[in-house]
C-alpha cells in the first residue's frame, strides 16, 4: 500500500524537509509519470556526504557480497505464441562499487553511520535515471546522488525515483541508514531513460487483439524494464496487464516526454508526441512480479473476429459466442456496415454478470457504449467498426452471446399491422437470447402511439419506436401523450425480452401497438343514470369512446366483473391526456377516449378482459329521498344489479346540520356500500368513514346527496341503510336516568334507536349500559354532543356492555345500532361519578 508518512529523518546530510521535498517529487513521478525535471537541492541546504566504503574488518561488518544470479535469457518473437522475458541477473558487488543499469545489487548489511558508495555511469547528456532503493530487513535506508563535483543531484527514497542528471559521466549514489544506528539490508537498482541497458522490441503484431502479449518477470528490487515500439502519432491503444503484483508503466515519446499512455492507470489512451516510443515498466512496491502485457490497437484494430449483422427475429448463425477473461479482460469483434445508421447491440450474459461494450470507428473514436446507447448505436458512416467487450467487475471469465441488428434494415420484421384498439394482441416468440423483434405498423401524421408489452413469465421487456430509416423517435411511453409520429408512413416498434439465462428455448411476450389520436375499434358509451346499471356494460377491449353531450364534470369509473376498480386515463381527440378517471371535467361536448391502465406500458390488457364503465354527470339527479330520522322510520332499501352501478339518495337535513349513516350491525359487501356526500353543485363533503364513524357536516349549498356504490369484490346485492341527524331537532326520546332506563325492540326494519339525555339530567361524565334481553344479535353505541359531534364510540359490538363518556356540557344524543334481527335491549345511564345502584 502506498506509504503516505515520512520517517523522522535525522541524517546530517539529508534534512527532513529536503527529504520531504524529494519524496513529493518521487511520488509525483510514480503516480503520473516522469516530471519535466528533478532539481537538485542547493548545496547550501544540504552538504554532500563524504563517500566511504564499508569497513573490511569482518567483525565490524558482515560480508556484503551478494551471489550472482543467472544471466538474462534471450526472448522469442510474438508472432503466433506467448514470448517471455526471464528475470534479469543481479549484480555481484557488495555494499558499494559499480552500479550497472538493469541490475539489482544487494547489500546484506549496512550498520551505524556507514555510507555505501555506488558508482553509476551515464553515457548520455541530460539523462534521467530510474533508481529504486528497497529496504529488505532491519533499519530503513535512504540515499543521495552526487555529481563528479560532489554536488547533490537528487535524493533517493522508497518506491521508484527519477533523477535528472547533467552531463554524461560518473555519478555517486551514497546509501545510509535513516537514523545512523542499527543494521539494515537493502537492494539498489538503476536504469537509464535515454540509454537503457536493454529495451525489448514490441513488433507490429504485438498490437493485434489476437496477440498473446509479452510475458515476463520483474525481479524484486528492479528499477524498471524498457520496451520500445513504433506506431503513428494519434494511435489509440488499450494497455492492459495481468499477473501478480502491481505492475505499472509509462510511455515516453522520442523527446522523452510522457506520450499520453500509461499502464495500470487508463483503460485506453492516445499516443501524443513523435515516435518511436519507449515503455518503462515497474512493480510499484519493488516486489517480484510476473506479468503479461497487452496493448491492442483500437484505431485501425486488427485481430478481431468478424461478426456479420443479423436480421430481426432469430439471428441464426449471426451470433458471437465467447468468453471475456477475468478482471480487466477484453474481447473484440469487427463490424462492417454498408450504410450509416443505427444498430442494436444485443448482449446476453450468463450468470447475471455485467459486461460492458463500446463501439469505435477506424480512427479509434468511441461511437457509443452500453450504458447510454443500449437501445440504439448510431454509426456515423459506412465502414468498419470495432466492438469491444470488457469486464472490470469479476475475476472469473464471463461467457456471453452477442448479436448486432441494423435498425435501417427490414429483414426479419413481422407483418405490418394497424393501430386499431380492437385488433388482436401480438404474441412475440423469442427463441434466441439475443433476438430483436421488429413490428411494423402504419401511422398517420400526428398520431400519438402507445406500446404496451408484458412477458408471460417474470422478466423485463424493452421497446422503442423508430422510423423506416431506423431513427429512434421515442424510447419511453408517456401516459400523457404517447409518442407523436412526424408524418404518415410505416414505423417500427423494436422490442426484446430481457433474457436471464432461463433454460426455456421459446419465451413469449404480448404486445399492443395503439393510437391515442382519433382511435378506432373502441366501443362507444354515452352517459347513463343513477340507480341503474352502468351505461358501459361488461365487455372487452382496453378503451372506450366517451360521447359526451355537453361540457361539464363527469363521473367516470371502470370496474372489472368483481367490481374492483380499474384505473384509467381520458384523452381528447388529438391524443392528449387531460384527466384521470372518477372525476373528469371536459371543456366541450364531443368524443373522448378512456384507456385502462394507460400509465402501465408494462401491462397488456387482452381482448378477453371484461370490464364495465360507469359514465354519469358528476352532480347526481333522480335520487330517492332519505329522511334524517332513520331511527324511527323505515330505512332506505336498494339493490346493485350490476358491477359499476351508482345509486344516489337526497338527504333531508338542512345546511349546517350533521348527519350519521346507520347500517345493520356487521354489514359487509353490497350491504355496506361505499358512500360519498356532495352538495347541490357536486362539491365533495364527506366520505364513508366520516359519515359512518363520526358525523358529516352538511356545508355548501343544499340539497345534499349521498352517492352509493358497492364494495370491491361485491358487484351485486341488496342494501338497507338510514340516516340520523345528530344536532338539534328532531329530538330523540329522553333516556330516563333511573335503574330501569328504557327498553327497545329491534327488527328487520328497525336496527337503530335514538335517545336524548337532557343537559340538566347528566353528569360531567356519563356511564351508559346496554344489555340484550331477548332475541339474537349484538349492538354498538355512540354518544354525540349537542353540536352533533361524536365524542364516544362507536363501541365494539357486544351483547352487553358499559361505556364511560365525558363529552362537553349540553344535551347528548345516544344512538344504539343493532343487527337487523328481532331482539329487545335495555339502556340505562347514570352520572359516572356516582356508584352503581
Amino acid at each position: 500500500m502506498l506509504r503516505t508518512t515520512l520517517p523522522n529523518f535525522r541524517h546530517k546530510g539529508l534534512p527532513r524537509l529536503t527529504m520531504l521535498a524529494a519524496l513529493t517529487t518521487t511520488m509525483a513521478s510514480v503516480l503520473i509519470g516522469p516530471p519535466a525535471a528533478t532539481a537538485a537541492p542547493s548545496p547550501a541546504s544540504s552538504a554532500a556526504p563524504t563517500t566511504t566504503t564499508a569497513p573490511s574488518d569482518p567483525a565490524a561488518s558482515p560480508s556484503t557480497t551478494a551471489p550472482a544470479a543467472p544471466g538474462k535469457t534471450a526472448t522469442a518473437g510474438i508472432d503466433g505464441g506467448k514470448s517471455t522475458d526471464a528475470a534479469q541477473s543481479t549484480g555481484s558487488g557488495g555494499c558499494g562499487g559499480k552500479l550497472a543499469f538493469g541490475k539489482v545489487e544487494r547489500c546484506s548489511a549496512i550498520s551505524g553511520a556507514q555510507q555505501n558508495a555506488w558508482t553509476v555511469t551515464s553515457t548520455a547528456a541530460q539523462d534521467t535515471i530510474y533508481l529504486r532503493l528497497k529496504s529488505v530487513s532491519g533499519e530503513g535506508v535512504s540515499a543521495q546522488v552526487t555529481d563528479p563535483n560532489g554536488d547533490v543531484v537528487c535524493y533517493v527514497l522508497p518506491y521508484l525515483n527519477e533523477c535528472r542528471l547533467g552531463g554524461a559521466g560518473k555519478y555517486t549514489v551514497t546509501v545510509t541508514l535513516y537514523y545512523g544506528t542499527g543494521t539494515g539490508a537493502y537492494t539498489l537498482s538503476a536504469e537509464s531513460m535515454r540509454k537503457p541497458s536493454e529495451c525489448g522490441n514490441l513488433p507490429e503484431n504485438f498490437f493485434s487483439f489476437a496477440s498473446a502479449g509479452r510475458s515476463g518477470t520483474l525481479p524484486a528490487g528492479l528499477a524498471a524494464r524498457c520496451y520500445k515500439f513504433n506506431q503513428p502519432t494519434g494511435t489509440v491503444l488499450r494497455p492492459a496487464r495481468s499477473g501478480s503484483g502491481d505492475v505499472r508503466g509509462v510511455v515516453l515519446d522520442s523527446q522523452y516526454q510522457p506520450a499520453g499512455c500509461t499502464v495500470g492507470y487508463t483503460s485506453e489512451c492516445t499516443l501524443t508526441g513523435p515516435g518511436p516510443y519507449r515503455l518503462f515498466l515497474q512493480e510499484f512496491y519493488g516486489d517480484e512480479a510476473a506479468y503479461t502485457l497487452k496493448m491492442p490497437r483500437i484505431s485501425r484494430a486488427v485481430g478481431c473476429p468478424t461478426l456479420r449483422l443479423a436480421s430481426f427475429g432469430n439471428p441464426g448463425t449471426a451470433v458471437s459466442n465467447g468468453t471475456v477473461p477475468g478482471y480487466d479482460g477484453m474481447t473484440c469483434l469487427s463490424l462492417s456496415s454498408t450504410t450509416a445508421g443505427a444498430v442494436v447491440v444485443r448482449l446476453n450474459q450468463f450468470a447475471n454478470q455485467y459486461l460492458g461494450w463500446r463501439v469505435y470507428d477506424a480512427d479509434g473514436r468511441q461511437v457509443c457504449e452500453k450504458w447510454s446507447d443500449e437501445r440504439s448505436c448510431a454509426l456515423p458512416t459506412a465502414g468498419s467498426y470495432l466492438l469491444l467487450l470488457t469486464q472490470t467487475w469479476y475475476w472469473e471469465p464471463v461467457t456471453y452471446q452477442l448479436a448486432v441488428v441494423a435498425l435501417s434494415r427490414a429483414e426479419g420484421c413481422a407483418s405490418t399491422i394497424g393501430t386499431a384498439w380492437d385488433q388482436p394482441t401480438q404474441v412475440v416468440h423469442q427463441t434466441s437470447a439475443v433476438q430483436t423483434h421488429c413490428q411494423p405498423f402504419r401511422g398517420r401524421a400526428g398520431d400519438r402511439i402507445m406500446v404496451y408489452q408484458a412477458p408471460d413469465v417474470y422478466d423485463d421487456t424493452f421497446s422503442w419506436l423508430v422510423d423506416e430509416q431506423g431513427k429512434v423517435l421515442c424510447s419511453e411511453w408517456s401516459e400523457d401523450d404517447g409518442c407523436a409520429l412526424p408524418a404518415a408512413g410505416t414505423y417500427r416498434v423494436i422490442s426484446y425480452l430481457g433474457y436471464r439465462g432461463t433454460d426455456s428455448a421459446d419465451l413469449t411476450y404480448r404486445m399492443q401497438v395503439r393510437s391515442l389520436t382519433d382511435p378506432t375499434g373502441c366501443p362507444t358509451v354515452t352517459p347513463g343514470a343513477y340507480n341503474a346499471a352502468p351505461a358501459g356494460a361488461l365487455g372487452g377491449i382496453r378503451c372506450r369512446v366517451l360521447d359526451l353531450p355537453a361540457a361539464g364534470t363527469y363521473r367516470v369509473r371502470a370496474v372489472d366483473a368483481d367490481n374492483y376498480r380499474q384505473w384509467g386515463s381520458v384523452y381528447d381527440a388529438a391524443g392528449h391526456k387531460f384527466c384521470t378517471d372518477v372525476w373528469c371535467q371536459v371543456p366541450a361536448a364531443g368524443k373522448y377516449t378512456l384507456v385502462l391502465n394507460a400509465a402501465e406500458p408494462g401491462r397488456v390488457i387482452d381482448e378477453n378482459f371484461r370490464y364495465a364503465l360507469a359514465l354519469l354527470p358528476w352532480t347526481p339527479s333522480g335520487c330517492r329521498p332519505a329522511s334524517d330520522t332513520g331511527w324511527q322510520g323505515t330505512p332506505v332499501r336498494g339493490e346493485f344489479t350490476a358491477a359499476g352501478q351508482f345509486d344516489c339518495l337526497q338527504l333531508a337535513s338542512p345546511a349546517g346540520s350533521r348527519v350519521v349513516e346507520l347500517l345493520p350491525g356487521r354489514a359487509t359487501g353490497a350491504a355496506a356500500p361505499d358512500i360519498t356526500v356532495v352538495d347541490s353543485t357536486g362539491e365533495y363533503l364527506c366520505d364513508w368513514y366520516s359519515v359512518r364513524q363520526y358525523a358529516c357536516e352538511l356545508a355548501g349549498e343544499a340539497p345534499y346527496f349521498a352517492v352509493l356504490n358497492s364494495d370491491d369484490g361485491a358487484p351485486t346485492g341488496a342494501y338497507s341503510l338510514a340516516f340520523a341527524r345528530t344536532d338539534g331537532p328532531p329530538a330523540c326520546p329522553v333516556l330516563p336516568a333511573d335503574a330501569t332506563g328504557a327498553t327497545v325492540t329491534t327488527g328487520t326494519d328497525r336496527y337503530a334507536v335514538c335517545f336524548t339525555i337532557p343537559a340538566n339530567q347528566r353528569g360531567t361524565g356519563e356511564s351508559i349500559t346496554w344489555k340484550r334481553l331477548t332475541g339474537t344479535g349484538d349492538a354498538r353505541l355512540s354518544v354525540f354532543s349537542e353540536s352533533g359531534i361524536r365524542y364516544c364510540g362507536p363501541a365494539t359490538y357486544a351483547v352487553e356492555r358499559t361505556i364511560s363518556c365525558s363529552p362537553p356540557a349540553g344535551a347528548l344524543t345516544v344512538i344504539l345500532e343493532t343487527a337487523a334481527v328481532d331482539a329487545t335491549y335495555q339502556l340505562t345511564h347514570r352520572d359516572a361519578a356516582l356508584p352503581p345502584a
